[in-house]
């Protein structure tokens, strides 16, 4: 992680237990066509990428624009939809043991075994559509733009402030130099996206 980012799993490594990092995609919206293997992959690259190792879990959910408008306005406190929300997950909560009783013919959970699971991304392909030419420049380079910055949140970047903004916008540009373009930033990117 770059030097000054807020980790928001309690500054503990992002690793759980065997296993390796697994991406859930949904697409529970029909106004925008979405590849969710697609954008799966990105996301467990972004994961890759960031040094995330282990049994984790981090889901993508693509929803529409009364959808997310309404977590929005419930989560955010905004009027209308928007283009991406994430929702880190507490590590030390979700792997607390439960208090709950194993049963007569089960061991205790073990919390190692368990997945460390990382948080959910919401993106809105409509909303992607309507501002990808003034944005990112076409609507794939939007979605993976959302994809990577949804999933940079999740893992502890902001952008609350100037200094957390141009570090976030600039992994953000290498990931997708690195995992999306495969090379240099279009054009249209770089003009939107400069200094």
């Amino acid at each position: 992680m770059p030097e000054g980012s807020k980790p928001r799993l309690g500054g503990r490594a992002r690793k759980g237990g065997e296993g390796d990092p697994e991406v859930f995609v949904a697409d529970e919206q029909e106004a925008v066509p979405v590849d969710a293997r697609r954008w799966a992959a990105l996301a467990e690259a972004v994961l890759a990428a960031e040094g995330v190792r282990g049994n984790t879990e981090l889901s993508v959910l693509f929803l529409g624009l009364d959808e997310i408008a309404a977590l929005n306005a419930e989560f955010m406190g905004a009027d209308g939809p928007t283009d991406v929300l994430a929702f880190p997950l507490d590590a030390e909560v979700v792997l607390a043991p439960s208090a709950g009783s194993t049963g007569p013919d089960r061991s205790p959970a073990d919390p190692a075994d368990a997945p460390l699971l990382l948080g959910d991304v919401v993106v809105c392909p409509a909303q992607a559509q309507a501002q990808a030419s003034d944005h990112a420049g076409t609507l794939d380079d939007e979605l993976a733009l959302l994809v990577v910055h949804g999933v940079l949140h999740v893992l502890g970047y902001d952008h609350a402030e100037e200094a957390e903004r141009e570090r976030m916008r600039a992994r953000e540009r290498q990931l997708l130099e690195q995992l999306h373009w495969r090379g240099p930033a279009p054009d249209a990117f770089r003009q939107d996206h400069a200094g």
